[in-house]
Parts: structure tokens; C-alpha cells; sequence
């Protein structure tokens, strides 16, 4: 199932962290660094789904 998260986190970073941890802070903040560059929302959606 990380696998088809990691997918979704590379095309739709805030997706991928909700599909991890619901809404919540982490949600937001990958929705504010999506808007501020798209790569370090990558990073940050695939960091929360590979850490927990």
C-alpha cells in the first residue's frame, strides 16, 4: 500500500499525506509547501509516508 501512496505523493503531494494521516498538520503543511514549489511538497509526502 506505500507504494500506491509514494505514486500518489510524486503526482499529488497533499494527497499522498492524506491518504497516510487524514487531515490534519502534517496535511497542511504539505498543502503550504506544494504552493511554495512542488518538489519540496514531494519531499515532504514522501518523508511523512515513509516515516511512519
Amino acid at each position: 500500500m506505500d507504494i500506491l501512496r509514494i505514486i500518489a505523493a510524486i503526482f499529488l503531494p497533499p494527497l499522498g499525506v492524506f491518504l497516510q494521516v487524514g487531515i490534519g498538520t502534517q496535511f497542511w503543511i504539505n498543502i503550504l509547501l506544494t504552493l511554495l514549489g512542488y518538489i519540496p511538497g514531494i519531499i515532504h509526502a514522501v518523508w511523512i509516508i515513509v516515516k511512519r
